[in-house]
């Protein structure tokens, strides 16, 4: 019974361990124009295949890069052998370090932080000799909004995104405004919100899938935001799955326990990862 328990034990560990790598998340410069004036950060795994996935992660108000070890995207690309690109914003843009998913310049395609995000995406797929059919684009809270507005703004360049705590794309354009949308959230038709995203580029292809998840107890962004954001992106003939966790604050589900992310300051551990289940729905 007690080598069965060790054999059982060795087993688990082995499935969680992150495989050894000398790999570590390094800063990209000259990866364009930049003109949202945004860090790029990136993580390719040793020995990574070409043709492999690639996966944008976006980290939430006073977060930084770091968010993508965090949220347990670091250890599934060594596992499931995909790159990860990490856009970092600066205090210089944006005092609390959120991405500005509300300033009109910053969500236009070809402009500001979007096109610099645009921009990052474009070199993890050239850098890994990635599948520029298979890049994803994730984010937590503003991040999230922020994936809203690059799923609007490039649906041509995304195959799917992933929605965390975060908001509709063209909820707001000032700083009061972005509040009001965060709590108690923006109430429109499906068409109104839907109208934002047809006007946000030419696309007229199919749009890019989108799973949208909240905390059932989240107070600063709202969970009716995740009713909004299914409105919005069905409107426009985007699938969309939506995920409610009862109980569940603001932050991003992860968990340690099962070797995904770290808990920590809205890296909330609800025995959920968010990460996982992102990749496991989009086939990484």
């Amino acid at each position: 019974m007690v080598v069965k328990i060790l054999i059982s034990a060795l087993l688990a560990m082995t499935f969680l361990a992150t495989p050894a790598s000398a790999a570590t998340v390094r800063q990209i410069t000259g990866f364009g124009s930049n003109p949202g004036a945004l860090r790029m950060y990136e993580y390719i795994p040793d020995g990574l295949a070409p043709g492999r996935p690639v996966v944008v992660a976006l980290h939430g108000c006073t977060q930084d890069a770091t968010y993508g070890q965090n949220a347990g995207w670091i250890d599934l690309a060594d596992r499931l052998r995909f790159t990860v690109v990490l856009p970092q914003q600066v205090t210089a843009n944006n005092f609390s370090q959120c991405f500005n998913w509300f300033q009109s310049l910053d969500i236009r395609r070809g402009s500001g932080e979007a096109e610099s995000i645009a921009q990052m995406a474009r070199r993890g797929v050239a850098d890994a000799g990635a599948d520029p059919r298979r890049v994803y684009v994730t984010g937590l809270s503003a991040g999230g909004a922020m994936t809203s507005v690059i799923l609007a703004a490039y649906p041509d360049l995304f195959a799917g995104g992933g929605v965390v705590a975060g908001l509709p794309y063209g909820c707001a354009a000032t700083v009061i405004e972005a509040y009001t949308c965060m709590n108690p959230g923006k109430d429109l038709t499906p068409r109104q919100w839907g109208d934002k995203v047809r006007a946000a580029s030419t696309f007229s292809g199919a749009r890019p899938g989108v799973n949208v998840w909240h905390g059932g107890a989240d107070y600063t962004v709202a969970s009716a935001n995740m009713r909004e954001l299914s409105e919005q992106w069905t409107d426009v003939g985007a699938p969309v799955q939506t995920r409610l966790i009862t109980g569940m604050g603001h932050g991003q589900p992860v968990a340690p326990g099962q070797g995904c992310g770290r808990a920590g300051a809205y890296m909330l551990d609800v025995g959920v990862c968010a990460a996982a289940e992102l990749s496991r729905a989009w086939g990484l």
